[in-house]
């Protein structure tokens, strides 16, 4: 089985399993990685997901052997619409991601940590476009999301050049948001969604949505999109539990940190 999916609510951890070929994506794992994440987005039992990648890699892209096979059975889809060449990233989920990198994100597998909400990676581990080298363009959001990310300079700089980038270079760019020892990235990957877990969800999600939303908007529209998305999270009812923590002040004993 190319992909994990593992849940432990309120989280789940899905794992990339093709060590042989560097976690490499084909057109099976494309899809299982697609079906894996609308399930996690249609589970109400979980609210954080966790990607990662066997054996100390997280992805390096496309896989290229298959790519040169010419089967269509295993060459990853390229079409206008529908699911990306490597899987989940054109969806817009309506809950987090948080990639746990180790080894290397490069190529389409850069895009895969992109398309996540927030990246945890080990100090060794490398993030680039190294598909520069083989004239293989990035058909999965890289041109889009590294730019909003990490800026048009630093996007540019990875894009043209192809080189690597890792341990505080990637941290002062944006690509990584933590660094941890080398074999910790899952670890601290799975506390942190825990973390984001625990709060209450539905202003979470709403203003994660609001965020990525504001991107193709007037700033008018986005402001009412951002109203629209808060007033039916009030709807909910959550605040008013909010609220009450905190007149019963839990959270200043810890009880919420």
């Amino acid at each position: 089985m190319a992909v994990h999916y593992e849940p432990d609510a309120p989280i789940v951890v899905v794992t990339i399993d093709r060590p042989e070929v560097g976690n490499a994506i084909d057109r099976p794992t494309a899809d299982a990685l697609a079906d894996a994440f609308r399930r996690f987005d249609a589970d109400p039992a979980l609210a954080v997901a966790v990607l990662t990648g066997t054996h100390g890699k997280f992805c390096c892209g496309a896989d290229l052997k298959a790519m040169r096979s010419g089967d269509p059975a295993r060459v990853t889809r390229v079409t206008p619409d529908g699911d990306g060449p490597v899987g989940p990233t054109r969806m817009l989920l309506g809950k987090p991601v948080i990639a746990a990198v180790e080894g290397h994100a490069v190529a389409g597998g850069l895009e895969l940590a992109a398309w996540c909400d927030l990246r945890v990676a080990a100090e060794d581990a490398v993030f680039g476009v190294f598909c520069r080298r083989w004239g293989i363009p990035l058909m999965d959001g890289g041109t889009i999301r590294l730019a909003r990310l990490i800026g048009h300079s630093h996007a540019l700089d990875l894009i043209l050049t192809g080189r690597g980038v890792s341990g505080e270079e990637a941290l002062r760019m944006g690509i990584a948001n933590r660094l941890v020892p080398p074999g910790r990235a899952l670890p601290a990957a799975i506390a942190l969604a825990r973390e984001i877990a625990q709060w209450p969800q539905a202003a979470l999600r709403s203003d994660r949505l609001s965020s990525y939303e504001q991107w193709s908007l007037t700033l008018a529209d986005a402001l009412a999109g951002e109203y629209h998305h808060g007033m039916r999270s009030v709807a909910t009812g959550e605040m008013i539990g909010g609220l009450e923590r905190y007149a019963s002040g839990d959270w200043r004993r810890g009880e919420l940190t």
